[in-house]
């Protein structure tokens, strides 16, 4: 099926509810190639070109089209508007994928190692899902991106994501990714970190290190009091010890990275401290949220 709006797409998976919508593939494809996916029916979503842009909204809020895009998102007009999730566009694999795979595309995936995905958590972005009409029922309704990917509010058969709406704060933002090698390739961990000056917060969301972006809530909380929101340095900066950064680093490493990690499932419970590959990967997220947070606060 290859609708050329979205009300034809919306209708077309009202009629065929396991249908799976596609758009760029670049996962979808690898699931199916690897036997994970068995679809009974594609809904294509490539000729719906209003899902390919971007709009404003009043109250300080951009409207994101599902199927905008990687490559789109790398341009500086994006960029300009929201830095981390260009950042996070640009180094999310080699241009033959960012020509085609999509934002909507990212959320409805939810690969751990999705570059967009904690970029939007860190934002606090919320995506838009329509559906057939149905009698008494609202033909869209909005759910949260980290209620959606942790499952708490998930996508249900039939509903089709069309908008994501990011919170434009105008502060500094930063997506940073550690890699197994140069060269585009899937984050071994990621971090984004964003400033929210009018509520003097820092919010921050560590990427596929979990099954799902994980928010440091208690770290977040502490390392927005070590900064001095009123002093400014040179160009406007904001202040912070950098003993406070580097200790913020290793409180958001050790609340997101289990002791157990990497272990044997089927071995004892430890006994004797973080494994080897625990200790590692929280070396790399310890130094991804300080330099995130340096970053930012220039």
């Amino acid at each position: 099926m290859l609708p050329t709006s979205l009300d034809e797409a919306v209708e077309a998976l009202g009629a065929s509810p396991a249908a799976v919508p596609v758009a760029g593939g670049t996962d979808l494809m690898e699931a199916v190639n690897a036997g994970r996916l068995r679809p009974g029916a594609l809904v294509g979503l490539g000729r719906i070109t209003e899902l390919r842009g971007w709009r404003y909204e009043d109250g300080g809020t951009a409207v994101l089209g599902a199927g905008l895009t990687l490559a789109r998102m790398d341009r500086p007009d994006f960029a300009a508007l929201i830095p981390a999730l260009a950042d996070a566009a640009r180094t999310a694999g080699p241009p033959q994928t960012r020509n085609v795979g999509t934002l909507g595309g990212n959320i409805a995936t939810a690969a751990a190692t999705g570059d967009t995905l904690p970029v939007l958590a860190a934002l606090e972005a919320v995506v838009t899902l329509a559906r057939a009409p149905r009698a008494g029922e609202s033909a869209t309704r909005e759910v949260p991106v980290s209620h959606l990917l942790t499952g708490i509010d998930p996508m249900r058969p039939g509903e089709l994501l069309t908008w994501v709406r990011v919170p434009l704060l105008h502060a500094p933002q930063v997506f940073l990714k550690a890699t197994g090698r140069s060269g585009p390739s899937r984050a071994t961990a990621s971090v984004a970190l964003v400033l929210d000056p009018a509520r003097r917060a820092v919010r921050c969301a560590v990427g596929a290190v979990a099954p799902v972006p994980l928010r440091p809530l208690e770290a977040e909380a502490w390392v927005a009091g070590c900064v001095d929101w009123d002093a400014r340095g040179e160009e406007g900066a904001q202040s912070i010890d950098p003993a406070a950064a580097a200790a913020f680093g290793e409180y958001v490493a050790s609340a997101c990275v289990p002791d157990g990690y990497g272990a044997d499932a089927s071995s004892a419970l430890l006994s004797e401290g973080p494994t080897a590959a625990a200790v590692r990967l929280r070396r790399t997220v310890a130094v991804l949220a300080r330099r995130a947070l340096g970053r930012a606060l220039k």
